[in-house]
């Protein structure tokens, strides 16, 4: 069973429609219970890193997601649940994110002929080999809904790369956490694989 946290920061269907074409079983829940004993996590989200934050912490989530983590419990966090694992973030100043990884969440630059929030799709650039792209090509496209990036502080647990102005961390793993700044759900047949090789994992 695949839990996927229900923090009110939206996007959770597409995530569960997408899983259960898989042929998987998923349970929205905010039970920490649940969570725990599922077989793998996901953490979706759209919306603000800060306000996120006080809802994980409303909920006691925050505190679910850390054992989950420490558990070993395959993880996977989407779009904003991408950014809610790393340190911080420039959109909600001096807001502590949940600190599982290291790296800042940084404003795409402005600039000429750039649309910001970043809406669309963009090619990935892989590296490292990462278990979400096992028989995904290089260069391979992606859905991309977000007006800030991912600059993780090591290169190492980065695993897909990609342009919009600047050069964003577009998905890492570190251990049993993944987390994908993309939308993996709304990305076609190419996010369903990736989808596929987290529930494989």
């Amino acid at each position: 069973m695949i839990a996927i946290i229900d923090y009110d920061a939206g996007n959770l269907k597409s995530v569960s429609k997408a899983l259960e074409w898989l042929g998987e079983e998923a349970v929205i829940t905010r039970d920490d219970q649940a969570i725990l004993s599922a077989d793998r996590v996901v953490l979706p989200g759209v919306g603000s890193f800060g306000a996120a934050m006080e809802q994980l912490k409303k909920y006691g989530l925050d505190r679910t997601i850390r054992e989950a983590v420490q558990r070993q419990i395959p993880f996977l966090g989407i779009c904003l649940g991408l950014q809610l694992l790393f340190e911080g973030s420039e959109e909600s100043g001096g807001v502590e994110g949940l600190g599982i990884l290291k790296g800042r969440i940084l404003k795409i630059p402005e600039a000429d002929g750039l649309k910001i929030p970043h809406i669309g799709w963009n090619a990935l650039t892989l590296q490292h080999q990462g278990r979400l792209f096992e028989g995904i090509a290089d260069q391979a496209f992606v859905y991309f809904v977000h007006s800030y990036y991912l600059q993780a502080e090591e290169d190492q647990i980065v695993k897909a790369k990609t342009e919009y102005g600047v050069q964003i961390h577009a998905s890492v793993e570190c251990g049993q956490v993944f987390a994908c700044q993309f939308h993996p759900e709304k990305s076609s047949s190419v996010g369903l694989a990736i989808l596929k090789n987290f529930a494989a994992v």
